[in-house]
């Protein structure tokens, strides 16, 4: 008989309905019967795409003995961490306070007044890893609770009094250009060369810090770190971390070569990494990073979009109870989808190139990562170098056909506002910048039901994406922005009750990517209406803002958590919304509360930058490098269109743009008021610090004042 999660939306609680475990949602009635039957609760926090949060399931809670205890003893309750990041904040700081580390499954051991008094993470059925068996810990627990209440509150009022410390409200002096200049530094100096970016295993890929490094470089006119963001790019997706047969990539790597993933694949990781791709080909042309963003992109659009428009939060590890089953191979099936009858065997020429052996890489199964590189490959086999690629694409379309047969990992298809944000700005970005190409038609039917939306007075554009970025703002504006507010989670026609600073934050600057590719104004128009909204139910009156708002569940805390983790902090990025509204609006309000909030950060950044990459870029924007650009011109008019195409011709991280044709509409950001046409002609306007240069009716005028 299923139990009380049977009732719920999100996927990774729906996994756990069948379980013989009495389980419960987060809510109110979990706590009403903690109090009223004198149980602790058990906490267990984790996502649909965990391994381990499915080992322990297995292990511990389809088993009936191990359950029947936990129904006896405790109430429990599951979480998805995903829906809930509020309730993962607070008790993985717990967590980490009371272990020295952190993960997921997470299972904590709460009081009927929610403050935690045991932690860990996944539990054994039986002793091993150096570890206690999960029984052995329920036991203990039970035991305690009925004999040493007084050491169980002790514990909890401690917990408590750490997290209470860990709140940041004390604001100091924002990051200045020599803070920025130095922090490059040294994150240049903590670089692995050997290996390629930052850290032992597992080893995360760090796209905010790379951001930053790109970001700085632009705005200081060097190439000094040119050289260490294209070696961290082409050792991660040049490893088995990046899918090269499906495109995208896995959460991180097992070891510290980039060889063997944790093969989950997570929308906000795609998200952040097909920027930065987008953004390393921008600046440096290798058409390597063009690929990997496109092939990204490209697997966003087939496997993670709901016809509707949303996009699907993550792929399961998992396949058939195996981790990494769908995405690893034999030599004998590599070779039996791809050796072609004469001439070369295209099996030959694919096994060289990822160095595919009948023993394997892994397990006795190959991940597929590069041995030789496309140079390499046209030296060996005496092929043009040109033609190498065209090989390697065919072989990839063959094997992705043959692994579309196999059993797929499951998908967590719960659409989240703030990774949805992230995911528009990356489609938004990329359909401005990637002139229009060839993409699969899967790609095409996996979008449903599109349609193009088209405008006369924007340049060439790719829209493919911008329509995959335009539906998907449709969506979110439509249906999760409904009742009064935003809201966090929707799947099947159901949104959650909750809603977190980084849903505003990021969809904000998801709608001003998506306004900056087509300049229609209901996406600008939106994104300033939930500024609005954000700062009213976040902001903190001594600077920053709080992760919840201010009419939300009231918690053991109210967690206001500055550092950016695998994805954005909040803060960091409603401070760059806000810096951004602020130079489309002309309006101070909002410049003044992200320069407050800017230095919540600046002495943790300067300790730990990697952990404050978004900051840093956000701190990049106000450090005199913004400019403004507004574009007007009559519809239709093509030196209007080569003005915007000369605006987009390079990276620009600290641009904002706007442009309209006439009449400009009311809504219409300020930046565009009152700007006329030179002599009839098109005209841009290039404006920083107050000052605007000269108006600038040709291409090579405009290229010089955004180059100056």
């Amino acid at each position: 008989m299923p139990n009380s999660l049977i009732n719920e939306t999100s996927p990774y609680l729906l996994q756990h309905a069948d379980n013989p475990v009495d389980w419960h949602p987060w809510g109110d009635e979990a706590r009403k019967r903690s109090k009223d039957e004198n149980k602790p609760i058990f906490l267990s926090i984790g996502y649909a795409a965990c391994h381990w949060c499915h080992v322990m399931a297995h292990e511990s809670f389809e088993d009936p003995e191990t359950a029947a205890f936990m129904n006896e003893h405790f109430v429990n309750v599951k979480v998805d961490r995903e829906e809930r990041p509020d309730l993962d904040n607070i008790y993985m700081q717990a967590t980490i306070a009371m272990t020295g580390s952190g993960g997921w499954p997470m299972s904590v051991f709460l009081a009927p007044d929610l403050k935690p008094f045991f932690a860990g993470t996944y539990f054994p059925p039986v002793r091993r890893y150096n570890m206690p068996s999960f029984r052995e810990v329920l036991e203990g627990l039970a035991n305690a609770w009925e004999n040493q209440r007084n050491a169980i509150e002790e514990t909890g009022e401690k917990v408590l009094e750490h997290l209470r410390a860990q709140v940041h409200n004390e604001a100091g002096e924002r990051l200045t250009p020599e803070h920025l200049a130095a922090i490059a530094k040294s994150m240049q100096g903590a670089y692995y060369w050997g290996t390629g970016g930052w850290g032992d295993a597992p080893k995360f890929p760090q796209p905010m810090a790379l951001e930053f490094l790109l970001h700085h470089s632009v705005a200081a006119k060097q190439n000094e770190y040119l050289k260490l963001i294209e070696h961290c790019l082409k050792a991660m997706a040049r490893g088995g971390m990046y899918d090269a047969v499906g495109g995208g990539f896995s959460r991180y790597s097992t070891d510290d070569h980039w060889r063997v993933p944790h093969f989950e694949k997570m929308l906000y990781d795609n998200a952040l990494l097909a920027r930065v791709y987008l953004h390393a080909w921008q600046v440096a042309r290798d058409p390597f990073y063009r690929r990997v963003a496109e092939e990204t992109l490209n697997f966003v659009a087939k496997e993670m979009t709901h016809e509707l428009g949303g996009f699907y939060s993550s792929l399961d590890a998992d396949s058939e109870g195996e981790e990494g089953k769908f995405y690893v191979w034999t030599l004998d099936e590599i070779r039996s989808v791809l050796h072609a009858p004469g001439g070369l065997s295209m099996a030959e020429f694919f096994e060289a190139a990822y160095g595919v052996t009948a023993k394997g890489n892994w397990e006795g199964k190959t991940v597929l990562q590069r041995a030789l590189d496309d140079s390499s490959l046209a030296a060996r086999f005496k092929l043009d170098p040109e033609l190498v690629a065209a090989k390697l694409a065919e072989s990839h379309s063959r094997l992705y056909a043959a692994r579309a047969k196999r059993i797929r990992p499951g998908t967590d298809d719960k659409v989240l506002t703030a990774w949805n944000g992230l995911m528009l700005a990356a489609f938004a970005e990329a359909a401005r910048v990637l002139e229009p190409s060839v993409i699969a038609s899967e790609t095409k039917q996996s979008a449903g039901n599109w349609r193009l939306l088209r405008r006369e007075d924007h340049p060439p554009r790719n829209d493919i994406y911008y329509n995959l970025a335009a539906r998907n703002a449709d969506f979110l504006l439509t249906h999760l922005w409904r009742d009064g507010g935003l809201h966090r989670s929707w799947r099947d026609g159901k949104v959650t009750g909750e809603v977190f600073l980084e849903d505003y934050a990021a969809l904000i600057l998801g709608l001003l990517e998506l306004y900056q590719t087509d300049f229609n104004e209901r996406w600008y128009a939106a994104a300033k209406e939930l500024a609005d909204e954000m700062i009213q139910k976040f902001s903190d009156p001594v600077g920053g803002f709080f992760d919840t708002p201010a009419d939300g569940e009231n918690l053991l805390i109210r967690p206001k958590d500055v550092q950016d983790n695998a994805t954005p902090s909040g803060n960091a990025l409603a401070c760059e919304a806000l810096i951004k509204l602020a130079a489309y609006s002309d309006e101070g309000r909002y410049r003044d509360i992200a320069e407050k909030a800017l230095g919540l950060a600046a002495k943790f950044a300067l300790r730990y930058p990697l952990g404050f990459g978004r900051w840093l870029s956000a701190a990049q924007l106000v450090s005199g490098t913004l400019k403004q650009v507004a574009a007007v011109g009559e519809a239709g008019d093509p030196n209007l269109q080569r003005l915007i195409q000369a605006l987009r011709a390079e990276f620009r991280p600290g641009v904002v743009a706007a442009a309209s044709s006439y009449p400009i509409k009311e809504n219409a950001p300020a930046l565009l008021h009152d700007r006329i046409m030179v002599d009839g002609r098109a005209t841009a306007y290039v404006c920083e610090g107050f000052v605007c240069k000269l108006p600038a009716t040709d291409v090579e005028t405009l290229t010089g004042q955004l180059n100056s």
